[in-house]
């Protein structure tokens, strides 16, 4: 019995221990002050001064601008605070930075969701639905500024360069105006015209003479029959023995 009592009181009391502690720590964090992540936002505090004046009141116009001015501060602290978080995770994780860092960056986030649900109510009461679309306007003019105030540092990164590495002329280019085209057509050059040469007449290939030979033109036609297949091909006529037929006589009956 008694060794079935000791692990059960054991556990107990280090149970019992550790929810003492955690008691007494949260406690202790509640009632600390940590230091704010951001600066006061002075956006707010202008905002709510023109809220508060009576006389004369301040018009419309000027507490929607300050209202605009004062959305657009939220979104650069949004902004950062989605840029910081991930690192100082890893960080945390790591043990480089302590807790109170780390719980100051949460509680800036819980102050930036109560803040952007305020500012969304006071523009939703001034026009209905520009709740929605006042932090879209408020990022339009941030980048607006942004670009504002670096195309105004142009002259001073110029004269900062020029000190540096020296005044050097820029490359000037001549543009020359294009001619206008003609407005009388060139006459077109005459090109003489060759005339054609007559074809030549054909003769049918079945038009014989009278005594049963090829006329004169057929020889023609065909020019590129060499001359030993005119000879077979042209018939011998009886006046003009061949020199076989001559040859042959001549071995029978020698003179």
């Amino acid at each position: 019995m008694a060794s079935v009592l000791i692990p059960v009181l054991y556990v107990f009391i280090v149970f019992g221990s550790l929810l003492v502690f955690s008691y007494f720590y949260r406690r202790r964090n509640a009632r600390k002050v940590f230091e704010p992540y951001f600066p006061p936002h002075h956006e707010r505090d202008v905002y709510f001064s023109l809220m508060q004046m009576t006389d004369p009141p301040a018009p419309e116009s000027l507490l929607k601008a300050a209202l605009v001015r004062r959305a657009m501060t939220d979104v650069t602290r949004i902004i950062r605070l989605r840029e910081d978080k991930p690192a100082l995770q890893n960080l945390l994780q790591k043990g480089s930075i302590g807790d109170d860092l780390w719980n100051s960056l949460l509680a800036a986030e819980k102050e930036m969701e109560a803040e952007i649900l305020e500012v969304a109510a006071e523009a939703n009461a001034y026009v209905e639905g520009w709740g929605t679309v006042i932090f879209q306007t408020a990022t339009e003019m941030m980048h607006n500024e942004k670009m504002r105030a670096l195309v105004e540092q142009i002259p001073s990164i110029r004269a900062e360069a020029e000190r540096k590495y020296g005044k050097t002329a820029l490359p000037k280019v001549n543009v020359e105006p294009a001619l206008p085209a003609a407005s009388t057509p060139q006459p077109a050059a005459s090109v003489p015209s060759t005339p054609s040469s007559p074809a030549p007449p054909k003769t049918p290939s079945s038009a014989k003479s009278s005594n049963g030979l090829a006329p004169p033109s057929a020889g023609a036609d065909s020019g590129t029959v060499s001359d030993s297949d005119r000879s077979v091909s042209s018939p011998t006529s009886p006046r003009s023995p061949s020199k076989s037929v001559s040859y042959f006589l001549m071995t029978r009956f020698p003179a």
